[in-house]
């Protein structure tokens, strides 16, 4: 096998100003109006961010973000400047954003996570059961897990600090947060993107069960497509063979996103100890590593053909 790069699990640049670290991206300030945002090889469960990186995952979630962020700009412009990252680097940094890395405009982000659901999955599966709904959102009864919802619904959350659970909200509290106009845009924004990727996707055999998009705002108030767009860190990708199956039989599908890590995880210990999904995380055996790592480029291969 061809060695890959070393990964990168913390950049370090010192020819810019570091604004923040996330829980996969490092953002660099470029003047006033532009930011750097490297896509490191952290991967994080369950809202905590894991010791041992993913090689290659921030390589390959910038090339699905680009390719999403084109085939969707005709739906809502995005924040990318057109600029090589490269070229606000100093040449011994260059290694450290080659390829993970977009150049991006600085937006004022709206402090909502526009979250879309095509499928009955994960917490949605789990509240549907106790109360016939998802995020408040009422759907028929008879549904079971992994189904496709008659139509995608719009779940939004509150954005949350890093370490943080972000937090379902109803589409009213975004209307006090935003105002009602602003709230629109939002939901049927995404809710066209959703649409437009999910038809696309199915065309490469995937399947988009949900996704979040975030959104800024330029200095003319207009809403801006920002930081990741469905990549498997923000969206539950399932291939196509394989889910008649598990719908079937009442069971996940298999997946392309970080869902093979979480149900590693579910049953790992800590000193004999299930681990309580807070830091420090277990440590991640080199198998979960490389197959994690797997998932997230058969994604990549299927949806770039």
């Amino acid at each position: 096998m061809p060695s890959s790069p070393p990964a990168l699990h913390t950049s370090h640049l010192h020819s810019l100003p570091l604004l923040a670290r996330g829980k996969v991206r490092d953002n660099y300030a470029v003047g006033t109006d532009r930011i750097l945002m490297v896509a490191t090889d952290r991967i994080s469960a369950f809202d905590v961010i894991m010791d041992d990186p993913i090689p290659g995952k921030g390589v390959l979630l910038t090339q699905m973000a680009l390719f999403w962020f084109d085939k969707l700009q005709a739906i809502c412009p995005n924040h990318l400047t057109g600029e090589t990252p490269e070229s606000v680097v100093q040449p011994d940094e260059v290694e450290q954003v080659r390829g993970r890395s977009m150049l991006v405009r600085r937006l004022h982000p709206v402090p909502i996570e526009a979250v879309v659901r095509g499928y009955l999955a994960g917490s949605g599966w789990q509240e549907y059961q106790a109360t016939q709904t998802v995020c408040g959102v009422p759907l028929p009864a008879g549904l079971s897990n992994a189904a496709r919802l008659p139509e995608p619904i719009y779940t939004p959350a509150a954005k949350a600090a890093v370490g943080a659970h972000d937090e379902n909200i109803t589409y009213e509290r975004t209307v006090q947060m935003v105002g009602p106009e602003r709230a629109a845009r939002i939901r049927d924004l995404s809710l066209a993107l959703y649409r437009s990727a999910a038809q696309f996707a199915l065309t490469r055999g995937l399947i988009i069960a949900d996704t979040k998009f975030e959104f800024g705002l330029a200095a003319d108030g207009s809403l801006v497509l920002m930081d990741e767009v469905l990549t498997p860190d923000s969206s539950r990708y399932w291939p196509v063979e394989g889910y008649e199956e598990a719908l079937a039989a009442g069971a996940n599908p298999p997946s392309f996103d970080k869902q093979f890590l979480r149900d590693w995880l579910e049953h790992a210990q800590i000193d004999g100890k299930p681990w309580n999904k807070t830091p420090p995380p277990p440590r991640l055996p080199r198998e979960v590593i490389e197959k994690t790592a797997e998932k997230y480029r058969e994604a990549l291969q299927r949806l770039m053909g």
